[in-house]
């Protein structure tokens, strides 16, 4: 049954004059008032400007594209990929569609709230991009919400995050836990056993995966390991600098530090350099995802290069229905290993090579 404009004044126990300048934003309305009104529609799950069942032969020129950080290349490399594809037939505007950035900062709730903007402005797409929070909680919220888009008729592909089951959205998966692995693997080959690890926060997806990939490199299970050499931060260049300090502390004679990403990794050679450490003679260092900047760092990183441009843009055609899904729903993005300067084998104090 179509919910009404009606509906919800009378759940909200306010008149539909009420619900509507709440929702068009175009008169003053009380805090606790307005917060009734928005629980309401959410309850109901009342879509502006027409009912859920015509949305799919009714969706506008808009494509969301979610980001954690707009202002990270690792996000603004995918969003500017995907922007590039979506031009093409069905567009009412000469086939050129708006992309429509929305930035979450981390937040789920930020999420969650993006997609149902996007729902009610009746998105011909939603690409979202990066990891995601691993919760249980969040990721049942997330099921709702990307059935609900599709229902409605909005194309949603999944983009370097793991798929969500039982949506039918499209997913392109990265491989962290493989790269994970082999970053790790490449250490241990040049005779490091000392490895400190910088992770991200512990509550992304991105961050389990990658940690997983270099405990299985150490030849570790789930769980396993020397937990005083893992240091959990943001990702962000001071989190590195901040746990490349911590590290020392706790095992001065580390011989390798592995970042979450390459923007930590410079901040782990800058702590390195203020603490009279060289790199790669006396401490190596590898990023993950091969950013722009890291092949022009002194000495060039080490890393896992992830084809970011090429995966948005894939995300684009998908979304814009120009290119047909992978089998299944599901495609694995392999990372490519990037072994550069800054990265070597161990030497021991007086600088010989260890036996």
């Amino acid at each position: 049954m179509t919910v009404t404009l009606a509906d919800v004044a009378a759940r909200a126990k306010v008149s539909p004059a009420t619900v509507s300048r709440v929702l068009n934003g175009n008169y003053p309305v009380a805090a606790s008032t307005r917060a009734r009104v928005l629980r309401a529609v959410e309850e109901l799950d009342y879509v502006l400007n027409g009912p859920a069942s015509s949305l799919a032969a009714a969706t506008s020129d808009l494509v969301g594209i979610l980001v954690n950080d707009i202002a990270d290349p690792f996000f603004g490399i995918m969003a500017g990929a995907v922007q590039s594809e979506i031009v093409g037939p069905g567009g009412r505007a000469g086939g050129e569609r708006l992309a429509v950035v929305c930035n979450t900062g981390g937040s789920p709730e930020r999420e969650l709230t993006y997609l149902t903007l996007l729902q009610r402005q009746r998105a011909a797409a939603v690409v979202l991009t990066g990891g995601t929070v691993d919760s249980a909680e969040h990721n049942a919220a997330m099921t709702a919400k990307i059935r609900r888009l599709m229902d409605a008729g909005t194309r949603v592909v999944l983009c370097g995050r793991p798929p969500v089951p039982g949506t039918g959205a499209v997913a392109l998966t990265f491989d962290n836990h493989g790269g994970g692995q082999r970053l790790t693997e490449h250490l241990a080959s040049l005779g490091h056993r000392r490895i400190g690890y910088i992770a991200g926060p512990p509550s992304r997806t991105t961050t389990r995966e990658r940690l997983a990939g270099h405990r299985a490199g150490l030849g570790l299970g789930e769980g396993e390991g020397p937990d005083e050499l893992v240091v959990h931060g943001s990702y962000d260049r001071q989190a590195g600098y901040d746990a490349t300090i911590e590290l020392l502390r706790r095992d001065p004679g580390l011989t390798a530090v592995l970042a979450a990403n390459d923007t930590v990794a410079l901040g782990a050679c800058a702590a390195l350099r203020d603490q009279g450490l060289r790199i790669p003679q006396d401490v190596s260092v590898a990023g993950f995802d091969d950013l722009p900047f890291s092949v022009d760092a002194m000495p060039a990183l080490t890393t896992v290069r992830l084809p970011l441009f090429d995966a948005g843009a894939r995300a684009g055609r998908i979304a814009m229905g120009r290119e047909e899904p992978p089998p299944g729903g599901i495609a694995k993005v392999r990372g490519e290993l990037m072994v550069r300067g800054s990265t070597g084998a161990p030497r021991r104090q007086d600088g010989a090579a260890p036996r």
